[in-house]
């Protein structure tokens, strides 16, 4: 059993709170949409065999709290969250290994854009940024009237709202410490699925990235912009077990391919001016 490290970290604005498992190269776990560190409580585990797995709540997520009310997230922001937490838990000569799914893939690849002095290899599962696809403007649409829906009538109705996104189907149920969602709906699901990463910056760093998507949500909307980034680079998205949270329903087979994927990686060379 791998003893497990818990923290709080200060940062502009919030308080993150952090889990540490294992020891090895370090691997940092960035959960996505209203999930916290709980979600990768089983990932974590098994990865923890062989790498230092560092998990945590992103701010305004259940234990990592704002300093303020809350305010619509940024991508910009979430990036600089982890940027610290890394410089925090890492040495300076150390490169690192990240996992981020859906919104946290997001932050993942803007990690790799803005500091890629720290990173080795990136993997960002299913990341959601819609603006890219070519029928955005519907997906807009839908995004905004789940917003409006959750403003004048909750969460459940707004969550229903979004099915469409995945096959029609609601939501998995999921680890977690706490139920996030109206957060999610009123501060992080527009900035976020509105948020585009910037083509030029992403091929400078192509070497580090590895769009990835599940098996089992292919040809759903929420797969899609996966293989848009993933044209970007020049590739096709690398295909991992079970749909858009498959690292919480199969961990095992999950954390097996996250291992493969990484070990396939690339030793980085490009050099950002």
């Amino acid at each position: 059993m791998n003893a497990l490290e818990r923290g709080m970290l200060a940062v502009p604005g919030a308080t993150l709170y952090f889990e540490v498992r294992g020891s090895g190269r370090p691997l940092l776990l960035i959960p996505g949409s209203a999930s916290d560190a709980a979600v990768f409580e089983s990932l974590a585990a098994v990865l923890a065999a062989d790498h230092r797995v560092i998990c945590y709540d992103p701010r305004g997520i259940s234990r990592s709290p704002l300093d303020g009310p809350p305010v619509d997230q940024r991508v910009e922001v979430h990036t600089d969250d982890a940027y610290r937490l890394l410089e925090r838990l890492t040495e300076p000569d150390e490169p690192v290994t990240v996992f981020g799914s859906c919104g946290g893939g997001l932050t993942a690849l803007e990690l790799a854009v803005r500091h890629p002095e720290l990173i080795r290899t990136v993997v960002a599962h299913e990341p959601p940024t819609m603006e890219v696809l070519p029928d955005a403007d519907r997906y807009r649409a839908l995004l905004k009237r789940a917003h409006e829906v959750f403003q004048r009538e909750g969460v459940a109705p707004a969550l229903r709202v979004l099915q469409p996104l995945f096959g029609g189907r609601p939501a998995p149920p999921l680890p977690e410490f706490q139920d996030n969602y109206s957060f999610f709906l009123a501060h992080v699901l527009l900035p976020f699925t509105r948020f585009v990463p910037d083509p030029a910056a992403l091929a400078m760093v192509a070497d580090r990235i590895v769009v990835a998507g599940g098996h089992d949500s292919r040809g759903y909307p929420v797969h899609r912009p996966a293989v848009v980034l993933a044209e970007w680079l020049g590739r096709r998205p690398v295909e991992f077990p079970g749909g858009h949270v498959g690292y919480a329903k199969d961990p095992g087979a999950f954390a097996t391919r996250l291992v493969e994927v990484l070990s396939a990686a690339p030793e980085p060379t490009t050099v950002r001016s």
